[in-house]
């Protein structure tokens, strides 16, 4: 493995994929819309950075020659059926025909802990109908690896940070799914696990669970946030009704909600391993605990803005 073309590799994940393929002397080519976005992996070593529409009609077929293999971590959490359907279903499906096409066998597929065409959200019906897909390519000749996260956390997570901010400014958190149930993943162990199942052949054809070694609920999540970022405040579940009118609220403002009512729905399945699949440690990978993780970059008294405090941490480590 000399050459990956790493699909969404501008993001929270991608970014860690490309820096441990780095390490290792593998070439990477990352495709982006806009090059702005790409600052971070620009500056490694070994990163090929193409400013190209990956939705954009035969743009994979001119991107995967000279690539021994491909991860796809493209994805998005809010938006229309349409838009799920482009991003989850349609993208891997011409990928899959151009990577056929072209003689690139090797996927690692980056899919979503409850990926269910029956599911009760968009985001999990066609996460599950994307992976239905590629299995159907896997049966013409596709060396395909599924893994399936639960929430991925880390110093750049619009998660544990987005609560531990809300913290530093509410008196109280009124809380949609509050006794959701997690099992949290760190993003260092999610691309480790993807780069594992890139050097390693015998994952090809099998789907792993991607989580951590905890169950939490959704209010010890925040309750955690709140805690390790200085300012803990009462954590207030909501009913159900009074959730999803919370989550069409937010949708009815502009910009990109903090949550919609597909997130509700999701959160309606529990987000932990079933039992019935390999995990990460099948991987040979000891999944990290959330906290120890956390603490690091939630800082005490630290700044209100969540990139600031990313800043600070990474400053101390150096």
């Amino acid at each position: 493995m000399k050459h990956v073309l790493v699909l969404g590799g501008t993001g929270f994940v991608g970014r860690h994929v490309c820096e441990r393929l780095t390490r290792l002397g593998v070439r990477v080519t990352v495709p982006t819309r806009r090059l702005e976005h790409a600052k971070v992996v620009q500056m490694l070593p070994m990163v090929d950075v193409l400013a190209i529409d990956v939705h954009r009609d035969r743009a994979l077929e001119e991107l995967l020659p000279g690539h021994d293999a491909v991860v796809n971590l493209i994805a998005v959490l809010q938006g229309s059926r349409r838009r799920f359907e482009q991003v989850h279903v349609a993208l891997p499906q011409r990928l899959a025909q151009a990577m056929l096409a072209t003689g690139v066998r090797r996927l690692v597929h980056v899919s979503a802990l409850g990926a269910d065409p029956k599911g009760p959200s968009l985001y999990l019906q066609t996460k599950g109908e994307g992976e239905a897909v590629l299995q159907q390519a896997a049966a013409s000749g596709l060396a395909l690896t599924v893994l399936r996260p639960s929430v991925i956390f880390g110093a750049e997570d619009r998660f544990l940070n987005l609560f531990a901010r809300l913290q530093r400014s509410l008196p109280v958190v009124p809380l949609a799914g509050a006794q959701a149930r997690f099992q949290p993943v760190w993003v260092g162990d999610v691309a480790q696990a993807i780069v594992t199942c890139l050097q390693r052949d015998d994952t090809t054809g099998r789907t792993f669970e991607a989580v951590g070694p905890e169950v939490w609920t959704l209010a010890d999540l925040v309750r955690l946030a709140g805690r390790l970022s200085g300012h803990p405040r009462p954590v207030i579940g909501l009913p159900r009704a009074l959730a999803y009118l919370q989550a069409l609220m937010m949708e009815l403002m502009p910009g990109e909600p903090l949550l919609s009512t597909d997130n509700l729905r999701s959160m309606e399945v529990d987000n932990i391993a079933s039992g019935t699949l390999p995990t990460l440690t099948d991987l040979g990978l000891t999944p990290s605990p959330v906290e120890p993780i956390a603490a690091r970059y939630l800082d005490l008294d630290g700044p209100a803005d969540p990139l600031i405090a990313i800043r600070r941490t990474a400053h101390r480590r150096r």
